[in-house]
């Protein structure tokens, strides 16, 4: 049925016909795609945690991992029988792919690729990262401007879907902006399910965000940066024992992140005051940055906003750099 579902458009005969002859009504079919999609985003995501979870415990077996990340939707020989379809048990050598081929799943293309970063929300990149704590996971979302390193939205979740995650984090971020954000702004991230659920593309869709996926982690560097800088320089320092606290303290290391902690890539400018000397720019030349997204590339520094592009003729129009004070 699924099959026919999706090639729908290539048979003569209407999907009413083919429920009335299955014995199934349109309403429960339907009821059961919503179903496997909703396993197949959660499962797309568990794929990413295994493989981060993989960093931290080389020898974790599939069964310990299954009752830390305790997936409420997947058994534990479901579990294992995944790990071991994605290369993940111990004793063989791991898959480079991360995501399950699943119905459903949704891939948009890399366009960030070889592209300059030139100006605030040109491109906008997010992860999904786990935080463990007493033996339980919680995860948290990232929204990254990848010109001035901000971080413009975040949440931190006990669950991996999509109202949880990639949803409230980007509903932050458009807030964060005012709602001024321009249109075909790209919003980058990995193959995660969070990332082409329908409500998150319809919030995508209503601000004219062009999407774009990663195949390898690589690929999102900034976003994958980000979660190290998080958990590894503030997090994992701090006392936190329930996701209370979890909360409290991430909105405490991103506020040190954006406002106090300088960037090298920024001329040592913290993203907040770099944003903000870009704003103060208005009407002047941009600065300019040109780098590769990947994360195993050489990265070259950022263009102080006070340094004018040399190379440029004078009387080349350019236009002017904005951004809204970030809060």
């Amino acid at each position: 049925m699924i099959y026919f579902w999706r090639e729908r458009e290539g048979y003569p005969w209407s999907l009413n016909s083919l429920y009335r002859v299955v014995g199934i009504s349109k309403q429960g079919f339907h009821k059961f795609l919503s179903t496997r999609r909703r396993h197949d985003d959660e499962t797309c995501q568990i794929v990413e945690i295994i493989r981060q979870i993989r960093v931290d415990h080389p020898t974790m077996c599939c069964r310990a991992m299954y009752f830390k990340i305790n997936p409420v939707f997947m058994g534990r020989d479901r579990f294992e029988t995944l790990c071991r379809e994605q290369g993940f048990m111990v004793q063989k050598k791991r898959s480079g792919h991360r995501t399950t081929d699943s119905t459903g799943v949704v891939r948009f293309d890399n366009l960030i690729e070889g592209l300059e970063l030139t100006k605030l929300n040109q491109v906008w990149s997010s992860d999904i990262t786990y935080f463990e704590l007493h033996n339980m996971f919680y995860y948290i979302t990232f929204i990254l401007d990848c010109f001035s390193r901000l971080i413009v939205g975040y949440q931190i979740s006990s669950r991996l879907l999509t109202e949880q995650t990639s949803l409230p984090a980007l509903k932050m971020a458009i807030r964060k902006r005012k709602g001024q954000i321009p249109e075909g702004i790209i919003f980058h991230s990995d193959g995660g399910g969070q990332y082409y659920d329908k409500a998150f593309l319809a919030l995508t869709k209503k601000h004219k965000f062009q999407n774009s996926m990663c195949e390898f982690a690589y690929q999102n560097g900034k976003a994958e940066r980000i979660n190290g800088v998080i958990k590894n320089n503030y997090l994992k320092h701090w006392e936190i024992n329930d996701l209370g606290q979890l909360t409290k303290q991430v909105d405490r290391a991103v506020r040190l992140y954006n406002t106090d902690k300088p960037h090298s890539c920024l001329h040592r400018k913290t993203p907040y005051d770099f944003e903000k000397e870009l704003a103060n720019l208005e009407g002047q030349n941009k600065p300019m940055m040109t780098e590769s997204f990947d994360a195993n590339l050489q990265i070259d520094r950022a263009s102080s906003p006070v340094q004018f592009e040399q190379n440029k003729p004078q009387n080349q129009d350019v236009n002017s750099a904005t951004s809204g004070k970030v809060s």
